[in-house]
């Protein structure tokens, strides 16, 4: 399978990477097809010499069935070569540990109240639908009981 991926070049702690066109069986920094361009994530968004794509031999790729990985569709995202991806789950971890445990204990003080809530509200009308599906649901849990103590008298 075909991978539009960055391999990474550079020195330590400065990276700089190309943007290639490789086998995802390959390694990360080893053998690839082609560099379609390159990518220097320690300059500035706004400098022109960040990012440096060419667009004819990606847009060949992408056509010959090569994915993008999720960085790399970013970049292409934000130089208008192909549709900006949707943005990824933003998980707690990204989160300090310290300010984590102190959400998460508020949510468990509000949880409480959020259930006795709901108790005190009017009960709403229901549509035709959900009273049919209620009415069913109590006889699909009759049935099987009504079977249950026939297998326990053998």
């Amino acid at each position: 399978m075909l991978k539009l991926r960055l391999s990474r070049g550079g020195t330590k702690k400065r990276p700089v990477y190309k943007v290639v066109v490789a086998d995802s069986r390959f390694a990360r920094d080893g053998r690839f097809i082609e560099k379609v361009g390159f990518f220097n994530p320690l300059l500035p968004k706004d400098k022109k010499e960040r990012v440096g794509l060419e667009a004819e031999r990606i847009k060949y790729w992408l056509g010959q069935g090569a994915k993008p990985t999720t960085r790399v569709a970013r970049i292409l995202g934000e130089n208008e070569l192909m549709p900006m991806p949707a943005n990824g789950n933003n998980p707690n971890k990204a989160i300090p540990k310290k300010e984590r445990n102190k959400k998460e204990d508020d949510k468990k003080e509000e949880a409480p109240k959020a259930d006795a809530a709901p108790a005190t509200e009017a009960p709403k009308a229901e549509t035709p639908k959900e009273e049919a599906a209620k009415e069913e649901v109590p006889k699909a849990d009759a049935a099987p009981a009504a079977e249950a103590p026939k297998e326990e008298k053998k």
